[in-house]
C-alpha cells in the first residue's frame, strides 16, 4: 500500500518535466504569424483630367494603367481616387489612383490603408523625381519629400516618413523659371519611345515588392 502510494506521488514530476519540455510560444509570435498580410497598396501619383494624361507629373498613374492594361484589370471609382485589384502568387495589389489632385494624396492613402488593414511596410507610392535622368528608377524604404507636394502630404497625413516610394525620374531638362511647365507638360518623343520599356519594368516592380520583399527589389531595379 506504502509503495503503491509512493508510485502515485512520483509520477506527477514527471509528467510536470514533460509539459515543461514543450516549446514556449509567446503571445506577441503567435500575432506576427496569423498577422503576415499579403494585401499591399500601390499608389501612382498624379492629376486626375485630360489635360495631364500624358504629362510627366503623372508618372504614377501612367505605370499603373499600363499594369492594369497589361493584366487586362479595369479601374473602378471608389472612395477618393480610381482603384483595380490585381491578384499574382497569392498577393492581392490595390492599384489607386488618387482623385484627390496631388497635393491631397495623402488623404486618399490614409483612408485605403485602414479600410484594407494593409500595413505601412506594404505601401509602395509611386511618384516622378526631377533629380534623376529621364526613366531611371530609385527604390527607398523611407525619406524626405525632397519638394515634392504629394509626398509632402502624405509624410503630413502618415504622419511618418517611413514607407517605400518608387521614384522614377523624370530629368530636369528646363530653363530657370520654367520647372512647372516642364513637370506639367508632356513627354518629348524622344522620352515617348523610351516610355514603354521603361514601364514594363516599372510593372515588373511591383510585383517583386509583393513577391520578394523590398530589398530584393531595391537589389535588382536601382539605377537601372
Amino acid at each position: 500500500m506504502i509503495k503503491w502510494i509512493t508510485k502515485l506521488f512520483s509520477s506527477t514530476p514527471k509528467e510536470e518535466n514533460i509539459d515543461n519540455m514543450k516549446p514556449e510560444v509567446h503571445e506577441h509570435q503567435k500575432n506576427n504569424i496569423k498577422n503576415v498580410s499579403k494585401k499591399y497598396l500601390i499608389v501612382g501619383l498624379g492629376n486626375i483630367g485630360a489635360e495631364y494624361v500624358n504629362t510627366r507629373h503623372n508618372i504614377g498613374f501612367k505605370v499603373l494603367d499600363f499594369l492594369a492594361k497589361k493584366e487586362s484589370l479595369s479601374f473602378e471609382t471608389v472612395k477618393l481616387g480610381s482603384m483595380a485589384e490585381y491578384k499574382f502568387k497569392g498577393r492581392t495589389f490595390f492599384l489607386l489612383k488618387p482623385n484627390t489632385y496631388m497635393n491631397l494624396s495623402g488623404k486618399a492613402v490614409k483612408y485605403w490603408m485602414d479600410k484594407e488593414n494593409i500595413p505601412l511596410e506594404n505601401i509602395l507610392v509611386i511618384t516622378d523625381d526631377l533629380n534623376l535622368s529621364f526613366g531611371t528608377i530609385r527604390i527607398k524604404p523611407k525619406g524626405s519629400d525632397g519638394g515634392h507636394n504629394g509626398l509632402k502630404n502624405i509624410n503630413l497625413v502618415l504622419n511618418t516618413q517611413n514607407y517605400t516610394r518608387f521614384r522614377f525620374g523624370i530629368s530636369d531638362q528646363f530653363k530657370k523659371g520654367q520647372q512647372v511647365d516642364y513637370v506639367l507638360g508632356e513627354w518629348n518623343a524622344e522620352e515617348e519611345a523610351k516610355l514603354p520599356e521603361r514601364l514594363e519594368t516599372s510593372a515588373e516592380i511591383i510585383r517583386t515588392f509583393g513577391t520578394a520583399g523590398l530589398e530584393n527589389t531595391m537589389t535588382t531595379f536601382n539605377g537601372k
